[in-house]
């Protein structure tokens, strides 16, 4: 019994592992798209300003309660210290994310809540710096036109629905006790790091001895199965698909569809991401879907999922933090290419196991301010001063291991960016001689 356990526990953390690979990919992509676009960096410096500035004008003309009232954050204020805070908060994240090619993501509503943002907020303020991302990155991105586009209405049909009910669960937490808003997410984020950062450290652990993990079976023919049977289900109305890859096409019922969106919407507003991890795995193993058309079905995803649940469900209650959310995606696009290039320089087990620690580092940190928040709500009786000092010790392992493995990184980067840079250029060089012949 006690096997299976933990034979389960690896299985589920692998899979997590790979879901958050698949989110590093886009946010790496996305940053190389705008990155390498200068009238969208020059948007993303205005946006704050012009976001401000209409702030400013509603507010004037008198807003309802909900949204910029005195019952609602928004408008926010940010102080210079805060706004740098956030961009350190971004380059760790992206650091993280550019060298493992996971896990970054996961440590920004962590480190948010850290620094005293209510859980809700950091929520907000996470999906919607996402959201953001996705717009600049995708606005004239060529893959857009792998998508099919019944597909994806019938996912965001589904993703919509899941993103309002995670949103209506997240406001009705935090109406009824921000303390128990808080300690919901905590122990939400508590599942998902222990998950991920114990299957780190294994995983760590078994490279160390070369242990590759082969003994396990793949599930892809497994879950291969699983989308034929769904495909053959006599269900209507259906959805034809990858006509360019068999002939005749494949199809499926539009029930399956909507319920992957669901999923990937609900967990999208609960935890403040973007949904894409999910919805890679999802449609190819799932449902079935080619590689060629989930790219750019995932990329229309993230903007709808994301845009609907960061505005409908979170910013116009006043729990987007705008300032903070930029200066996170500012300093995550820098980050995560300067990550990227590191992976180049260092072993593979030296990395697995700054990731393992950074992860539970997190798990960690947000272990630690349950006792607080469940103390606030009245579900424990702990002395103020412990908790405060449990959740003290929490925040400080938390940011002393991400800022040692962020400064790690940026040392190999700056030892190491000579060398790749001259690589690079006789590459180049070697290229142009080998066209002049």
């Amino acid at each position: 019994m006690f096997k299976r356990l933990i034979g389960g526990g690896l299985a589920a953390g692998e899979f997590l592992t790979a879901l958050s690979r698949k989110q590093a990919q886009w946010e790496l992509e996305m940053s190389r798209v705008i990155l390498g676009r200068r009238w969208k960096l020059l948007l993303v410096a205005l946006f704050p300003v012009l976001l401000g500035l209409g702030m400013e004008m509603a507010a004037a003309a008198g807003l309802p309660e909900h949204l910029g009232g005195h019952k609602a954050y928004m408008p926010s204020f940010a102080t210079t210290e805060m706004f740098v805070g956030s961009i350190f908060i971004g380059i760790m994240a992206g650091l993280i994310t550019g060298v493992i090619g996971a896990g970054g993501g996961y440590v920004l509503t962590p480190a948010l809540m850290s620094i005293g943002v209510k859980g809700i907020m950091a929520v907000g303020t996470d999906q919607f710096h996402l959201f953001a991302k996705a717009i600049m990155g995708t606005v004239i991105h060529r893959r857009m036109g792998n998508v099919n586009f019944w597909i994806a209405a019938w996912f965001v049909l589904g993703s919509v629905t899941g993103a309002s009910v995670g949103g209506v669960i997240n406001r009705a937490i935090y109406q009824k006790s921000p303390a128990l808003s808080d300690a919901f997410i905590s122990a939400v984020y508590v599942f998902m790091l222990g998950i991920l950062g114990f299957y780190a450290l294994a995983d760590w652990l078994r490279m160390r001895k070369g242990i590759t993990g082969g003994t396990r079976t793949s599930g892809a023919d497994a879950t291969t199965r699983f989308a034929r049977w769904l495909q053959s289900l006599p269900l209507k109305p259906r959805v034809k698909f990858d006509e360019h890859i068999v002939p005749g096409g494949r199809s499926i019922a539009v029930y399956p569809i909507i319920i992957c969106g669901f999923i990937v919407g609900f967990v999208a507003a609960i935890m403040g991401v973007g949904g894409g991890f999910l919805t890679f795995p999802m449609m190819v193993y799932g449902l079935g879907v080619s590689t060629f058309t989930t790219v750019g079905t995932d990329i229309l995803q993230i903007i709808f999922t994301t845009g609907y649940s960061s505005i409908t469900q979170y910013a116009i209650y006043g729990y987007v933090f705008y300032t903070v959310a930029m200066g996170m995606l500012l300093g995550s696009l820098v980050g995560v290419q300067m990550g990227a290039l590191v992976t180049r320089m260092v072993k593979g087990v030296t990395i697995r196991a700054f990731y393992a620690l950074t992860i539970l580092a997190g798990f960690v940190n947000r272990v630690c301010a349950l006792p607080g928040k469940l103390n606030e709500v009245g579900w424990i009786s702990v002395n103020s001063s412990t908790a405060t000092l449990i959740n003290t010790v929490g925040t400080v392992i938390f940011f002393a291991l991400v800022g040692i493995f962020s400064l790690w990184i940026l040392a190999v980067f700056f030892k190491g960016a000579g060398k790749i840079r001259e690589a690079e250029r006789q590459a180049l060089t070697a290229g142009s001689a080998g066209l002049g012949h």
